[in-house]
């Protein structure tokens, strides 16, 4: 008599998917990825497909340097504050995915991600998404990921693994372009060789997490 099976999160339904559905793909990739982040003068209108230059900034009180949130501030007060300047990149993140998953994006990202993401991370595909948008906001990211889970298509196992992988290094592009631009021209190496190593490491980290979570803690799983 073989042992019951492990119940696992429910797959997207497989569709057709078309050529429409590859390039909402192709547009989320550029919009989250930060391809566009930070481009030179001539190029500049190429942010308008940047997810951070989307947001924005807030602009600052007349005579401050300070906007809204102020300086100074302590406690749940200056916690409230710091809470409504996140609501446009949460509110804008899900709302780009909600119209870019209406034309097949999370369809798309099944097939073309899921290759390579469930051997080395064990999560399908359209977690994809959730990943990438991670690389810019990572308020964005954990809300997509926490709508997957909501949305039982993503297990206990494989969301822990996803936020380890979020977590390390979470918003990289946008953290690297606008923090570390400065010591651009000290480096030793092309600008982008950091970022290769970042991500490489993030991935290292979720696999590493992945199979602590299937040796060591593999019963707190069974059910």
């Amino acid at each position: 008599m073989t042992d019951p099976k492990t119940p696992s999160a429910p797959e997207v339904k497989q569709e057709k998917v078309g050529v429409g559905a590859f390039i909402a793909l192709a547009i989320a990739i550029v919009l989250f990825s930060g391809v566009f982040y930070k481009m030179p003068e001539a190029q500049k209108w190429l942010g308008a497909f940047d997810f951070t230059t989307l947001i924005g900034k807030f602009g600052t009180i007349a005579g401050s340097k300070n906007n809204f949130t102020g300086s100074a501030g302590v406690s749940a007060r200056a916690g409230f504050l710091f809470s409504l300047s996140l609501f446009p990149g949460v509110m804008l993140a899900m709302g780009l995915i909600e119209v870019l998953s209406h034309y097949g994006a999370l369809r798309a990202a099944q097939v073309v991600l899921t290759p390579f993401l469930k051997p080395v991370l064990g999560v399908p595909g359209y977690t994809g998404l959730a990943l990438v948008t991670d690389l810019q906001s990572t308020d964005g990211g954990a809300a997509l990921t926490r709508a997957l889970y909501d949305e039982k298509r993503i297990d206990r196992k494989q969301l822990t693994t996803i936020c380890a992988w979020q977590y390390a290094g979470a918003g990289c592009i946008n953290n690297y372009y606008s923090t570390v631009s400065g010591l651009f021209a000290m480096f030793l190496c092309q600008v982008w060789v950091p970022v290769i190593i970042i991500l490489t490491l993030k991935f290292c980290g979720g696999a590493l997490i992945r199979f602590t979570l299937s040796t060591l803690y593999k019963k707190d799983f069974e059910k």
